[in-house]
């Protein structure tokens, strides 16, 4: 009974609201859309610490200096994502290794991830939820 009440009321509320409605499907489109063209898979802590652990995944850290030195994951490069196409060649040994780019909250970290593609690396992973989501597992971080 609760279930077909709530159902007349989401009808109802789509019905008045109908812009609403078509702007949050507009929105959800595009993003879907963005997130899939970027071409970077998402990867939850304890994948990356899997990767890391068991395929030498290189992690690069793209948040700015300043945010890098308040905490970071052991043995990521700091490489900001504004100088991220000066900075390809720190990169180079690492090609054929998985390499896991991590933001501040993991929005960002797609079009780093676009750009490294964009230059033949192949295993590119984007860390889901970022630095904040690291953390948020329990997971350690070092300073400076």
């Amino acid at each position: 009974m609760g279930f077909t009440i709530m159902m007349n009321q989401l009808i109802e509320f789509s019905i008045n609201h109908w812009e609403m409605v078509a702007v949050f499907f507009a929105i959800l489109i595009t993003l879907i859309f963005v997130e899939q063209k970027g071409g970077a898979q998402g990867v939850t802590p304890a994948v990356a610490t899997t990767l890391m652990n068991n395929e030498e995944a290189v992690v690069v850290d793209i948040r700015t200096e300043k945010e890098f030195n308040a905490g970071h994951i052991t043995g990521a490069l700091s490489i900001p994502a504004t100088k991220m196409k000066d900075n390809l060649h720190r990169l180079e040994k690492h090609k054929d290794a998985p390499i896991i780019l991590v933001c501040k909250s993991g929005v960002t970290a797609g079009a780093s991830a676009k750009d490294l593609k964009k230059q033949g690396y192949s295993k590119v992973y984007k860390m889901q939820g970022g630095i904040a989501e690291w953390q948020s597992s329990n997971l350690p971080l070092i300073k400076g």
